[in-house]
């Protein structure tokens, strides 16, 4: 009997054993497959370069060197976005193990300001046909010294044509780069010293970022002194791009064996049988965007800042308490982000306040107006970038319905003032009241069920009905109806 107990414990462990051994076969034949399936990451930017696109793409990055990807394509259509944005994304591309290709597609897409640094980044720069790129200039955003990145910045008039500047950089690019003679640089009519510091850093930065792959370096500083534009014709003839594709296929199969420059050294791309995966923006990217966007933050700043004043009102409702704490922390990790200009944010904050302070201490509407003029201007200045501003009607509306609070707290306040008193001495003036007794100069009466001294200069029968026009103390001065009308 033992044995047999035996013999079967040692075939279920045998079983058991045989098993695992063919569950650990095919796990490490899956992970050979999977090193063995060479894959290219599809990634896809379209809007302005922000926060979340940023987030994106680093994420991107990450996950496309962990399955070892042998490239990261990504698709561009960008009018431009924020600067410390676009420098972390160029960062993280420049110290990844694995190869990047920007490629501005579909047709009629657009690598303008930001977009254009980050072809220039890219260890391959393609484009589709019908794109364009370049307007590089960057722009001073809210007065906080933040640069940003304008798609269409205003070029001075005394200054060379978009085609004179291209056709200079082209001409300097057949003579060589140790012939080509820099853009000129002399300081603009009106530009000021920070301005052109942070001119001259775009320009070093930009043809850092050319010189390290070999592109026209020439053409990348004019883009940002003069904000050209190329198409993507102009741009491979330029040298600017590395390759014009018509599609993802065509680009993979005209980038096969190109060397490309790697924060290690140098590497040849073999994009030949590669399987494609594409990864798309998931719901935290989308949730960042909506987070991110200006009108949104803002919109979310409002609905936080009355939320606790109508808790700190109404202590004890909590739901007003709730929504305010959550949205005023979402806005303020926007803002964290974004930006701001914290002298709009110092007046919308004042303009808000003076709002409420002429519902609590009524000033005949000048904290009101005030306060609405305050918000209005805060506002405005709050974001003043090209694709990062807030929206006037937006601005419109939320001005509207504070002067409409305000001018319903005066309404309101004016009513309470012609309203007949309710409480105290003031009260009983004109109440009826109706004699307890026949009197003749003292007696008592009955006012608001108690009984009450009164004094009458007429006399008063018992059950004549009298109205109050005197208080004094604890007697009431009292007058037949007829007389005191």
């Amino acid at each position: 009997m033992g044995s047999m107990r035996w013999n079967t414990r040692q075939g279920i462990i045998l079983i058991l054993s045989l098993c695992c051994l063919a569950l650990g076969s095919v796990l490490a034949w899956h992970a050979q497959a999977q090193q063995a399936e060479r894959s290219a990451w599809v990634l896809t930017i379209d809007g302005a370069i922000g926060p979340a696109s940023n987030d994106y793409f680093q994420r991107g990055l990450r996950l496309a060197a962990e399955a070892n990807a042998e490239l990261v394509v990504v698709k561009l259509n960008t009018p431009g976005g924020l600067d410390a944005s676009m420098r972390e994304m160029i960062s993280a591309m420049l110290s990844s193990p694995v190869p990047v290709a920007f490629y501005v597609s579909p047709g009629g897409s657009r690598a303008a300001s930001a977009g254009t640094y980050l072809l220039y980044a890219s260890h391959v720069a393609a484009m589709a046909p019908a794109t364009h790129l370049g307007s590089a200039t960057p722009v001073q955003l809210g007065g906080g010294g933040l640069p940003g990145m304008d798609d269409e910045p205003d070029a001075p008039a005394e200054e060379a044509s978009d085609d004179a500047v291209a056709d200079e950089a082209a001409e300097a690019t057949s003579q060589g780069a140790d012939e080509a003679p820099a853009p000129e640089s002399e300081p603009r009519r009106g530009e000021t010293a920070m301005e052109r510091k942070v001119l001259e850093d775009a320009v070093a930065y930009i043809r850092g970022l050319a010189e390290r792959h070999g592109r026209n370096a020439d053409w990348a500083e004019a883009a940002v002194r003069e904000a050209v534009t190329l198409t993507s014709n102009e741009a491979l003839e330029r040298n600017v791009i590395d390759v014009l594709a018509s599609d993802l296929a065509d680009l993979l199969a005209q980038i096969d064996g190109r060397e490309v420059v790697m924060e290690s050294g140098t590497r040849v791309l073999d994009t030949t049988n590669l399987v494609i995966e594409t990864y798309d923006p998931d719901w935290r990217t989308e949730l960042l965007a909506v987070i991110t966007n200006p009108n949104v933050a803002y919109f979310l700043m409002i609905i936080g800042f009355y939320g606790l004043i109508f808790e700190l009102s109404n202590p004890g409702s909590l739901i007003p308490g709730t929504i305010g704490v959550i949205c005023l922390l979402l806005a303020l990790f926007a803002f964290q982000v974004l930006p701001v200009n914290y002298a709009g944010l110092a007046l919308i904050l004042v303009g808000l306040g003076l709002i409420v302070g002429e519902a609590f201490m009524p000033s005949f509407g000048i904290l009101g107006i005030g306060g609405v003029v305050a918000f209005v201007i805060g506002s405005v200045i709050l974001m003043d970038a090209e694709h990062l501003s807030i929206s006037l009607p937006m601005i419109g509306s939320v001005a509207g319905l504070a002067g409409l609070l305000m001018l319903w707290v005066m309404t309101r306040f004016v009513g309470l003032r012609r309203a007949p008193v309710r409480t105290g001495q003031e009260e009983l003036l004109h109440e009826q009241a109706i004699a307890q007794e026949d009197f003749e100069g003292e007696g008592h009466v009955r006012l608001h069920g108690e009984r009450w001294r009164a004094v009458s200069a007429a006399p008063v029968r018992r059950g004549q009905h009298l109205r109050v026009v005197r208080v004094d103390g604890l007697t009431v001065e009292v007058a037949p109806l007829d007389a005191a009308d």
